[in-house]
């Protein structure tokens, strides 16, 4: 799945870099790995256990027999175990690299030298007891479920930590280039209790909160935030979006879903109403779990690439529900899955006096590798559970304020002994990392790094520690279109730094083709503090500007800026562009629950151009018009997340989220200067849609109405894109201005097969290819009150834009079809024009490119 953390990429592509100096010298860790073959056949055998006595560590090996085991703990057996064979167990030398291929025999029947196997039984989900009891535990799973309490109550207490994995220092002879560089980094090493590798922690975050539930008189949540604390190496970052980050990557996972959130993904899981036909379940074991006798039920993927788990349930026998006190969960090895060498997940579960089921621990690690060659990172989050209760709340107001999330007053600013409270250890690792990263600024390598980074996220360039002033938007600066030429822009924005509540934003552009200066200012009143720039949420504020730029018709890009130096490469020229003075005033108020109300006032001035006139059918030419507007605009979004830049723009950290948009725009003929009268609606709708072990479509839906005669740049165009690139909510094969409108319904559709079906193609499946499908369109009309030819008052279409009508009964579409993780980084996608492929100049398909970093 496409997900938005390229902010946090970067910050990974830092460590990975600095941990390219790491040493060419092993640290005390051994790895063990091998093939478990039938010691009658000789053929691998799939989903055996490997097991390291006395470290915790062990593995089931893939469908080709294969283990693979790191471990920095200390062993000296190996136990190995599977459904229908003997278990075995072999001393061995723990070393750096130790190649094992143990061999176990089939339970038979022994005739003096001969042994007598049982022919292979070939796997059936019928008259399966393992699948018969995962099918009990689905139908139970409501029976002793939390959720189905008026009350729910508990305590949270979350810990997220990112680390160099497998960190190497060498010796007092032969340091690593690393420790050569950072030479206290040896004072930070810990072992992980999971992995028993050799780590340092480079981000430490810690959460406490309070979460209520009530379903009466309806179905509510709130968490209570009630103490945030950060340390690490993403300090430049903005700290509530990278905490809303993390906290949605590495999200709890809950096994009784039919799908299972992991790092952005969907997942199957193993309690999921398809699970019988994506995985294969046996019994293969009975344990004690705090003195409860216990059936492991193992489970593994059919096809390893698919999104599924390897992994075991430990269900009580004595319970006829078939209660489960414990999850592990693992990925396939060969899981189509990037950059992730592998991931752990641990829940366990206990029952409360009335034999409701209760969480008590989730603990997951994901292990890392950017870049083959390099150190892995390390992440993990563990989540503590206590004060469980089913009383209402002691404060029922919580559920009447807005937001799941409650934040106290002061949440970052928690005295030590608070965070003692719940953890020995926690005060200890964040001061060890704060104190980390204050030695690494010292250093000019690290120092300059942060800078750079800084400015690839946020676009803007700070002008000091405690920058009053940051210049951008960089990739602004250089551009190039038809009428200006090339183009230089300089500008930039205030901080909170300079004042917390009021802010001064703007720019100042050259054209040296039409040799004209074009600019922006921007004063932005917020009534709320800020901790750093003006557009942090919830924005509650009043802002005055004026502009006065160029205006690309049919190119009015949502998610990029117009002069976005990327955007100047295109495949045709352009000439469909004007000037425009607006001058606005402009409320905008963002509730916690992600309702937002935006009041505008605007003046907007269209001047000609040399290459756009305005002549009416009368054959008078204006060199200018005027629409004064006022617009309403109200949005809804319930559960989004997004990632906060410094600009203003906000990037979307997943798109589970719908969002409802609903607009209106009133300009009464004969207001400052207005020769029309001016009433468009507009609504849209997008939401991301999951197909379990299927993919994802990302869907969005729009559409809008001029209700009143108006000059042709304040109709409906929909947007072409020009540039080799894939743009959202844009048409490739599209010319601007090919299509005016004055009612319109707009549809687009991206299907993230996820190698649904190149999983199954060899060559394909070993380069981790995946599909795309894109499917855009638009149903246009023009209606006989906005047709210059029958109304002469209104300015003629311009010539150069070979204006075309579209048939009732015919939208225009187009379609493409994607290869997906390229290098793990590249789409590339063929796209074809479906419909209305004779007009004049049209573009009937190309190969378009995208940067897209998935998992």
């Amino acid at each position: 799945m496409k997900i938005r953390f390229h902010h946090i990429l970067l910050v990974t592509i830092l460590l990975s870099w600095l941990g390219a100096h790491a040493a060419v010298r092993p640290f005390a860790s051994s790895r063990i790995h091998g093939v478990v073959t039938d010691s009658v056949t000789g053929e691998p055998v799939e989903f055996a256990t490997v097991f390291l006595i006395g470290t915790g560590r062990g593995e089931l090996t893939d469908e080709k027999g294969r283990f693979d085991i790191h471990t920095n703990l200390s062993f000296d057996s190996v136990e190995v175990s599977a459904m229908g064979y003997n278990t075995r167990r072999w001393g061995v030398i723990p070393q750096s690299d130790v190649m094992f291929s143990p061999m176990i025999s089939p339970i038979g029947v022994s005739l003096g030298e001969v042994v007598v196997k049982p022919k292979k039984e070939k796997y059936s989900k019928r008259n399966n007891p393992a699948v018969d009891m995962m099918r009990r535990i689905r139908r139970d799973r409501d029976l002793h479920s939390p959720l189905e309490k008026e009350n729910y109550n508990y305590r949270k207490h979350e810990a997220i930590s990112w680390a160099y994995n497998e960190f190497q220092t060498g010796d007092s002879l032969h340091p690593s280039a690393l420790v050569k560089q950072f030479p206290f980094l040896r004072g930070y090493v810990d072992t992980s209790e999971v992995t028993g590798k050799p780590i340092v922690n480079l981000i430490k975050r810690d959460k406490i909160s309070d979460f209520y539930r009530r379903t009466v008189p309806s179905t509510s949540e709130k968490e209570v935030v009630l103490g945030l604390r950060n340390a690490g190496i993403d300090g430049f970052l903005d700290e509530e979006s990278m905490q809303r980050f993390y906290e949605d990557v590495m999200r709890e996972i809950d096994i009784y879903a039919n799908d299972v959130t992991v790092l952005q993904n969907r997942f199957v899981s193993p309690l999921s109403a398809i699970a019988p036909d994506f995985y294969k379940f046996y019994l293969t074991d009975t344990i004690t779990i705090d003195s409860l006798r216990c059936a492991e039920l193992t489970f593994v993927p059919r096809n390893p690439l698919n999104k599924g788990f390897t992994g075991r349930l430990y269900v009580d026998i004595n319970d006829s529900t078939r209660f489960i006190n414990r999850v592990l969960l693992h990925v396939p090895r060969d899981i189509n899955l990037n950059f992730i060498d592998a991931i752990y997940v641990t829940q366990d579960f206990a029952r409360a006096p009335d034999s409701t089921r209760i969480k008590t621990r989730d603990d997951m690690v994901v292990e890392a590798r950017l870049v083959p060659g390099t150190p892995s990172i390390y992440v993990r989050r563990t989540t503590d559970y206590s004060d469980h209760n089913f009383e209402p709340a002691t404060d029922p107001s919580i559920f009447e304020r807005l937001g799941r999330d409650i934040t106290v007053t002061d949440v970052y600013n928690r005295e030590d002994a608070f965070w003692t409270d719940f953890s020995s250890d926690t005060s200890d690792a964040t001061a060890r990392v704060d104190s980390m990263v204050m030695q690494m600024k010292r250093v000019p390598l690290y120092y300059w790094s942060e800078k750079i980074l800084k400015i690839l996220i946020g676009g803007y360039i700070s002008t000091g520690s405690k920058s009053k002033f940051d210049y951008g938007p960089v990739l602004s600066t250089v551009s190039y279109n038809d009428l200006e030429g090339l183009r230089l822009r300089a500008g930039g924005m205030t901080t909170a730094n300079l004042l917390r509540r009021l802010f001064l934003q703007g720019y100042g552009a050259y054209g040296f083709k039409d040799r004209k200066w074009k600019y922006n200012g921007v004063l932005e009143y917020s009534f709320n503090d800020k901790k750093y720039h003006r557009s942090e949420f919830p924005i509650h504020s009043l802002r005055l500007s004026h502009l006065y730029d160029v205006d690309k018709l049919g190119q009015h890009y949502l998610f990029t800026s117009p002069d976005n130096g990327i955007l100047s490469i295109s495949r045709i020229s352009d000439k469909l562009i004007t000037y425009h003075r607006v001058s606005a005033l402009e409320y905008t108020l963002e509730l916690r629950n992600n309702f937002s109300t935006k009041l505008k006032l605007q003046h907007e001035r269209q001047e000609a151009s040399r290459y756009i006139g305005f002549t009416d059918g009368y054959g008078n030419r204006h060199s200018h018009y005027n629409m004064s507007s006022a617009t309403v605009e109200l949005r809804f979004a319930p559960g989004e997340k997004f990632y906060q830049q410094p600009g203003g723009a906000r990037k979307c950290i997943n798109f589970d989220a719908p969002v409802f948009t609903l607009s209106h725009t009133v300009a009464p003929r004969g207001i400052l200067g207005n020769r029309y009268t001016y009433n468009v609606t507009e609504a849209s709708f997008q939401k991301r849609f999951w197909l379990s072990a299927f993919g994802a479509i990302d869907a969005k839906i729009k559409g809008g109405h001029v209700w009143s005669s108006v000059p042709f740049p304040n109709l409906l165009i929909p947007n072409a894109n020009l540039s080799y690139t894939l743009q959202p909510e844009s048409f490739t094969c599209l010319n601007p201005m090919e299509f005016i409108n004055d009612s319109y319904v707009q549809w687009g559709m991206t299907y993230w097969a996820n190698g649904v079906i190149f999983n199954y193609i060899p060559l394909l499946k070993k380069l981790k290819l995946r599909e795309s499908i894109m499917f855009n369109g638009i149903f246009g009309h023009l209606s006989r009150r906005n047709d210059p030819s029958l109304h002469p008052e209104l300015f003629g279409f311009p010539a150069e834009a070979n204006v075309q009508r579209m048939r009732s009964n015919l939208p225009y579409m187009e379609a493409a079809f994607g290869v997906d993780n390229i290098l793990n980084l590249f789409r590339v996608d063929y796209v074809w024009r479906l419909t209305y492929r004779n007009n004049p100049g049209a573009c009937k398909g190309g190969i378009r490119f995208a940067l897209h970093i998935s998992l």
